[in-house]
């Protein structure tokens, strides 16, 4: 969802900056792009952990950056390009479309419901009260399962390295879409396929998953 179906990334970035900068503390693009796909609570506790702040204000800066990254996407929405044309694509080709996020349920229902995409969705999963997060495949096992569908038979879209490790973990064929500053960072190489918009997508990149 988060970077992929919305440009929130950059709105993460800001709650974090915000939050941190309480505690005198702030990092930098490529420190914050180390944690990106994380859950907020493991992308805290990471980041609490190695500036040696306190554990007990931990669950407060988690629920801060939440409550300001819903506020930013209500307020600047941008919409990802190609997220209509690949929901048609799917559409037309009676795929089931499940959404398997990072980000607590409150927030994937803020997005769902400001992009309308609601009554396409056969499923919902979030790691939000998962034992892990991504990189951990459950948060896609259970997406397919709500689905009832074989994780073998999905296609997974992501735009960060963890969810990339955490579909393929899942046995998901994995399409990734990454910010264009990163596009050519190798670790790319573990998903089945690489593109630079969602607009992208064909059937002749279809034929190339499913060979």
């Amino acid at each position: 969802m988060d970077g992929l179906l919305i440009d929130s990334e950059p709105l993460w970035q800001q709650a974090a900056d915000e939050v941190l900068q309480q505690y005198h503390q702030k990092l930098t693009t490529k420190q914050y792009e180390t944690t990106t796909g994380l859950r907020t609570k493991e992308f805290i506790e990471h980041w609490f952990n190695h500036f040696k702040l306190a554990e007990h204000l931990q669950p407060k800066a988690v629920d801060e950056i939440i409550e300001l990254v819903k506020e930013k996407v209500q307020k600047h929405p941008t919409i990802m390009p190609g997220v209509q044309h690949i929901i048609e694509y799917f559409l037309r080709k009676d795929f089931s479309i499940g959404i398997a996020t990072s980000s607590p349920r409150s927030l994937a229902d803020v997005v769902i419901d400001m992009m309308g995409i609601r009554k396409i969705l056969g499923a919902i999963s979030t790691a939000e009260h998962l034992p892990y997060g991504k990189p951990h495949p459950q948060v896609y096992i259970n997406c397919a399962a709500a689905l009832v569908v074989p994780p073998t038979e999905c296609i997974c879209f992501e735009d960060s390295f963890n969810g990339v490790i955490a579909a393929k973990a899942a046995r998901m064929k994995c399409v990734v879409v990454p910010s264009g500053h990163l596009a050519n960072d190798a670790r790319w190489g573990a998903a089945d396929l690489k593109i630079s918009s969602l607009q992208n997508f064909n059937d002749l990149l279809m034929q190339h998953l499913i060979m």
